[in-house]
């Protein structure tokens, strides 16, 4: 598999870096880099990128508001000298965060969580209402579960937890929310906070602190998903 990168850097010492880091990596292709991000908006909008390389601080348009034009199937590795981005790198479709200076070692984790993430996805997209299964890599290993058995998911740092019917403890792998989100189908999973993903069909009940009762958790709706939920409860209650 070969992943094919963009970097956008104003800074050309940074650009060079990565542009080493990129070519001296298997399984890369550099597509392109640029030190103007406004000039970059119309190469990232084409989808061709596979990931983008992205700096956060820059003049006219920043990376914060660059990330959010990014196709669905390009993931962002943002690379910044500001630490206090990280928190909010991950709520706008990126797979890490590497700081300034950058290690090659760091990049190459970085790659490795790419990879992972790209080979867990289906040929031909995301998964749709149509599959009625989801791959994982727990251990090590593929593990195909089927969207019926999942209870819900929660978040922990860069990993994932997946409860699912009829297994004894977690499943863990290495992804993060954003990522599950997108791959699990939104007819059938609904997101209640930061932290955890539920599936709709195994919830028993709701109380009137919006806490929803689901296999042994007990899990709250917070403010920023409330509306998502609440048209959700509705629509079926028409039903």
């Amino acid at each position: 598999m070969t992943l094919n990168c963009i970097i956008i850097d104003d800074e050309p010492l940074a650009v060079r870096l990565l542009e080493s880091f990129v070519t001296r990596t298997p399984g890369l292709a550099l597509l392109a880099s640029f030190t103007d991000s406004v000039e970059a908006a119309a190469t990232v909008k084409e989808g061709r990128a596979d990931l983008l390389f992205l700096d956060i601080q820059m003049p006219d348009l920043d990376g914060m508001e660059l990330a959010r034009m990014v196709p669905p199937q390009t993931r962002v590795i943002f690379t910044t000298a500001f630490k206090e981005y990280a928190f909010e790198s991950y709520e706008v479709k990126a797979l890490d965060f590497l700081l300034k200076p950058i290690r090659y070692s760091k990049f190459l984790s970085a790659i490795d969580k790419a990879r992972e993430w790209f080979s867990l996805q289906p040929q031909g997209g995301s998964v749709t209402a149509q599959n009625d299964s989801v791959f994982i890599r727990v251990d090590g290993e593929l593990r195909q579960l089927p969207l019926s058995q999942i209870v819900y998911v929660s978040g922990m740092k860069d990993y994932v937890l997946f409860y699912v019917a009829g297994e004894h403890r977690a499943l863990i792998t290495h992804m993060t929310m954003k990522a599950v989100e997108e791959m699990l189908p939104a007819d059938q999973f609904l997101r209640v906070s930061r932290s955890y993903i539920v599936a709709t069909r195994h919830i028993r009940k709701v109380d009137r602190n919006d806490c929803i009762y689901i296999g042994e958790e007990i899990i709250h709706v917070t403010e920023a998903y409330q509306p998502a939920f609440q048209a959700y409860l509705t629509q079926r209650m028409k039903g």
